[in-house]
């Protein structure tokens, strides 16, 4: 897939580009929907399928610090669209100056006289431009003016729940990974460094564990999960523990993660945690045996679901 950042890099017009735009948070079914759309029409013009997505995500800039947490880093996002067969993506940054763009001035400027489309498709509820102005009816009047197609797609529903990146990290921060799953199509994961921790796992607790840097995504709720772990593309099953650990009086939110039947340094390493199923609650336990004796049940249980 060919990626192209910022609207000055793009230099000519695409060939009969079909585009969908936005943010595309978790790339999840609905998202995918709109692509399958995108590719149909770019092989019915004989042209390109395009997206076009935004970095950093808008709410991000209207709302700096106070934005939601992301289902998928941008880069997880790029490789997610690649995957579902999108032949180029263009990234817009998201500014002042961008922000301030009209409708009219969007889709004269950049989708007719850079890009050069030829269909677009977008969500019922699509709006867009300064102030959000422009909706599905202008859009439909600027195709008619410019020579380019308009499909709006119907929200999409998965046996009967209408898929959207606000109830999936709804999902996530709730627990409920299984929720998630079916709506993204694919299980909930965090991909990050693993980087040193406090050196409790193997050496107090029997069980050693990998600590990952999480930053950057939504954390799921408080507590412990059967994960699948990719490490140098091979996978591995896991229990994992989100949490403060209570019973040592942590005050840092962390991700712990034991890798069964596993014994490399992975110190350095970026690895994928795969959120299969919740286990239970954190909780505080009146010392290191009842600890260690829970912890066992924990990973039995993961063992259980990761193999049924």
């Amino acid at each position: 897939m060919q990626v192209i950042t910022g609207i000055e890099n793009i230099r000519r017009p695409l060939i009969h580009p079909a585009l969908t735009i936005g943010n595309f948070d978790g790339v999840h079914l609905g998202h995918q929907a709109l692509f399958s759309k995108v590719r149909d029409w770019a092989e019915r013009l004989k042209g390109q399928s395009v997206v076009m997505t935004f970095h950093p995500h808008p709410l991000a800039f209207f709302r700096p610090g106070n934005g939601p947490a992301f289902i998928t880093t941008h880069e997880r996002k790029l490789e997610l669209i690649a995957q579902a067969g999108i032949e180029v993506t263009i990234v817009v940054p998201f500014e002042e100056t961008f922000a301030r763009t009209s409708a009219t001035q969007f889709v004269q400027d950049l989708l007719v006289d850079r890009i050069g489309i030829k269909a677009i498709v977008v969500g019922h509820d699509y709006r867009f431009g300064k102030g959000r102005e422009g909706d599905i009816d202008f859009l439909r009047r600027m195709g008619e003016r410019h020579a380019f197609d308009v499909d709006a797609v119907s929200g999409i529903d998965v046996e009967g729940t209408l898929v959207s990146s606000t109830l999936i990290r709804q999902c996530i921060q709730g627990g409920d990974l299984r929720e998630a799953a079916r709506l993204l199509g694919r299980p909930y994961e965090i991909k990050g460094a693993v980087v040193p921790g406090r050196n409790r796992g193997a050496r107090l607790l029997g069980f050693p564990t990998a600590n990952i840097d999480m930053a950057g995504h939504a954390a799921p709720r408080r507590g412990v999960y059967a994960v699948r772990v990719e490490i140098d593309g091979r996978l591995h099953g896991g229990a994992a523990n989100l949490g403060y650990n209570p019973t040592f009086g942590d005050t840092a939110l962390s991700l712990e993660v034991h890798i069964l039947d596993f014994n490399e340094d992975i110190y350095g390493k970026t690895i994928t945690v795969r959120f299969i199923d919740r286990l239970r609650d954190e909780q505080k336990f009146s010392g290191l045996e009842e600890l260690v004796r829970q912890i066992s049940l924990d990973v039995e249980r993961a063992r259980e679901i990761l193999i049924a």
